[in-house]
């Protein structure tokens, strides 16, 4: 498959989402972003997850990476940046360079 590699530690891992936003469910291996801890903040009632850099190397997100398309990862985009999201490309556990979606300070 000609495409990217995209690391999600939130909703992309739902089954029902990547249908709804890729139109098929996403084969995926899990992996994890070590030196990052996951957050949840709140906003009119909606949680979102996020990725921050942490100060303990030793702290990891465990999530899920997924090898789509370039037209998927367009979707992907249009589906986190309504929700204030930003990709970044960054280096997984498993030396993996893959996509990875962090929320952005809204202001």
């Amino acid at each position: 498959m000609n495409g990217a590699l995209l690391f999600s530690y939130g909703t992309l891992q739902y089954k029902d989402v990547q249908v709804a936003t890729f139109g098929r469910e996403l084969p995926g291996r899990k992996d994890s972003l070590p030196g990052y801890v996951r957050t949840i903040t709140e906003s009119a009632g909606v949680l979102y997850y996020n990725v921050a850099p942490s100060s303990d190397p030793e702290d990891t997100v465990s999530g899920t990476l997924f090898e789509i398309t370039e037209k998927e990862l367009a979707a992907a985009d249009r589906y986190e940046k309504d929700r204030g999201y930003s990709r970044v490309l960054l280096t997984l556990r498993s030396g993996t360079l893959a996509w990875v979606y962090q929320r952005m300070a809204l202001a």
